[in-house]
């Protein structure tokens, strides 16, 4: 009987689980968070974050901070990943779109906590790259799309949750019409120099209710005729 060899990179994600609880509790006074919920560091935990980085940057995939992944985009500081997956609160039956796939990453890490997530990536190479990891990593309940997320993906709304990895100054009204009456989104938003990461819930008489959260700095979306 062979045994398996054990995961090199597991030390690594259990260290980079107890920073991101250091953080929380760090930051607990500015975002309301104590703690994050432990599904959601189970998920951040399960999924090799060092598959979902080039292979030149590997050793540093769980350092405390973003690192690029090509075409100017970058994959996120694993506290931000796991607060901003904490303030959507995933639920097991919900449909979740995300705008900006990037490398996979948290896209793995929201297969695990979704019925099935849409995800949208305006960088075809990015994209492709995405599903190879994604499908190495066995995520069958995600569906991809190629294009700009600042339109989202109508065909399918509305969806419970929304998140998204780059920064509209207005949050997109494609993305508000997605969002189904009872669901919440999670998105950066702002000027370059003034974003904050924000909690957009849509009370089932469809108005509006924001909450500003955590002062951070993501790639800009650029209206219209941007890209994430």
């Amino acid at each position: 009987m062979t045994r398996m060899s054990p995961d090199p990179y597991l030390p690594l994600r259990q260290l980079m689980v107890e920073i991101i609880t250091a953080h929380t509790h760090a930051t607990r006074e500015v975002t309301g968070l104590s703690e994050i919920e432990p599904r959601v560091l189970d998920a951040m935990l399960a999924v090799p974050r060092h598959e979902f980085v080039p292979a030149e940057i590997r050793p540093y995939a769980h350092s405390d901070g973003p690192l690029p992944i090509g075409w100017d985009k970058t994959i996120s500081q694993p506290f931000i990943a796991a607060l901003m997956t904490e303030l959507l609160d995933v639920q097991p039956r919900h449909v979740v779109l995300e705008i900006g796939t990037g490398l996979g990453y948290h896209t793995a890490v929201l297969s695990r906590l979704a019925a099935k997530v849409y995800t949208v990536e305006i960088v075809e190479e990015l994209a492709e790259q995405a599903a190879e990891r994604l499908k190495v990593q066995g995520c069958s309940n995600v569906m991809r799309r190629i294009g700009n997320g600042y339109n989202g993906w109508p065909e399918h709304a509305p969806y419970d949750r929304i998140i998204v990895a780059a920064a509209p100054e207005l949050i997109p009204p494609a993305l508000i019409a997605q969002l189904k009456p009872g669901g919440l989104m999670v998105l950066p938003a702002g000027l370059n120099d003034a974003q904050q990461l924000m909690v957009v819930t849509k009370e089932p008489n469809g108005k509006l209710k924001t909450r500003e959260v955590l002062a951070v700095r993501f790639a800009p979306m650029e209206g219209t005729e941007g890209a994430i």
